[in-house]
């Protein structure tokens, strides 16, 4: 048995003193006790404050090479679709090697930064040829490999993509390297099934109504394990909603509901523009919101409608999706400050039984994520994984603070990183800010760019 002693421990029902953890040799919690200041003993580790891990919920890893090498405008005006058009471009000529190297980059930044799992959204499944490779989950197994290289968990997500648009359209030359049918994502997911553990888990990802049809959709399902996740791209931008009552007379989430058995297995990413009968749509069927503020910010998406949501009783987590952050810091002050210039206002997410905006959206998106991902994370009880972040105490934004300070000051004080170490699956990942292989991720990172730099 590990153990770890912690003055002060975020619980699922809050804040509490003098907190035990015991986990097991399989990095499972076993115990939790608070008020138990007699337990410390010496050989035990204290920490100050000590947190759940936060999920990443949606993330196209590759997506980490590309940041900041699209913010030179064109000659028309830029959005998501000339975004797009660039990182297909991107895509071209990614390896393997070069998607296990990205990912692992990316997965050493996230955990710094108090990310403990992620759900990757896994896309670039065959060859630049449009050839499958000859283990058809190559791809997905050397993302696998970065999370099992840096200690993160994660949830592989196969992405279903057949198609370029909505009524069927046949999928563009540069999309080729997407293509798969039900059939295909079958396969993938039973060649990855012997990488399931307890830092593994593999559902599916319909790309979008766009890219996958209702009928394939169900064909997955009806083979895919029950208490599978299933995540799915929707109503990110107003061109696709318009595009959606084109083909169907029905916005994107209307269809969704009215065509699919949505429920908690499924995570709706974006979802950024909808009518108030598909906010309580969502709400009621219990599936969870997968919100990328920093994404939808840099792509122009919106604001999703957070505050109508959330009264209804909706289920939100957060994800880095394209990466122009790596920061679960950075993801929730953006959603609540959007919401406050929306609307106007300040403190915007809170419930009736918590006014702290930083308690709030921490305990929501750990709720949330960990659903979204499928696996027994973001809370800090027994039977959950041993993921902890501990904060730096000593930091200046730290200092003099009371216990329902602390979440406000680390979400929206400063840019310093305030994540000190990190623990996943009772393994300290890492140390004092460094990741335990940083020196030897980054290296092999730069050398990644060095060689996609020769294709542009």
């Amino acid at each position: 048995m590990s153990r770890l002693f912690a003055r002060h421990a975020l619980l699922p029902d809050g804040w509490a003193k003098d907190v035990l953890i015991e986990w097991d040799a399989g990095g499972a919690i076993v115990a939790v006790m608070p008020d138990a200041a007699g337990a410390s003993a010496a050989g035990t580790e204290s920490v100050e404050y000590a947190l759940p891990g936060m999920i990443n919920l949606h993330s196209h890893s590759f997506q980490r090479a590309l940041g900041g090498r699209t913010e030179k405008a064109g000659d028309s005006k830029d959005s998501f679709w000339t975004w797009r058009d660039l990182m297909y471009r991107f895509a071209r000529n990614i390896t393997p090697e070069h998607i296990e190297s990205i990912a692992a980059q990316l997965f050493s930044e996230c955990l710094r930064h108090g990310y403990t799992s992620l759900c990757e959204f896994h896309y670039v499944q065959r060859a630049p040829d449009g050839a499958m490779y000859a283990r058809p989950a190559e791809t997905a197994e050397r993302v696998i490999a970065a999370a099992r290289l840096t200690g993160i968990g994660v949830t592989m997500l196969p992405v279903l993509y057949s198609y370029s648009g909505f009524g069927e359209l046949a999928l563009k030359p540069e999309q080729q390297r997407f293509k798969t049918d039900a059939q295909d994502v079958l396969r993938i997911v039973e060649a990855l099934e012997p990488q399931r553990d307890a830092q593994v888990e593999v559902g599916v990802a319909p790309h979008s109504l766009r890219a996958a049809s209702v009928m394939q959709i169900g064909e997955v399902l009806a083979t895919l394990p029950a208490a599978r996740p299933v995540h799915i791209h929707i109503a990110e931008q107003q061109g696709e909603v318009q595009q959606s009552l084109s083909w169907s007379g029905r916005r994107p989430v209307q269809w969704l509901l009215e065509n699919a058995a949505v429920d908690q297995r499924w995570c709706l990413i974006h979802a950024t523009h909808l009518s108030e009968d598909e906010v309580s749509g969502i709400a009621h069927s219990g599936a969870v919101a997968g919100l990328c503020p920093t994404t939808e910010a840099n792509l122009g998406d919106g604001l999703f409608p957070l505050e109508s949501f959330v009264a209804q009783g909706g289920r939100f987590g957060i994800g880095s999706d394209s990466h122009v952050s790596q920061s679960a810091v950075e993801e929730l002050r953006w959603l609540e400050y959007g919401q406050r210039l929306q609307h106007q206002r300040r403190n915007i997410a809170v419930s009736a039984t918590e006014r702290n905006v930083g308690d709030f959206l921490w305990q929501r998106a750990l709720q949330g994520g960990a659903q979204a991902a499928g696996r027994p994370v973001g809370a800090l009880a027994p039977g959950h994984r041993a993921d902890i972040v501990v904060l730096d105490d000593a930091h200046p934004n730290m200092f003099g603070l009371t216990l329902n300070e602390v979440l406000g000051s680390f979400v929206f004080s400063g840019n310093d990183n305030l994540v000190k170490d990190v623990m996943v699956g009772g393994q300290w990942v890492v140390r004092n800010q460094q990741h335990v292989a940083q020196q030897a991720i980054a290296a092999r990172f730069k050398q990644t760019l060095a060689e996609l730099r020769e294709f542009r």
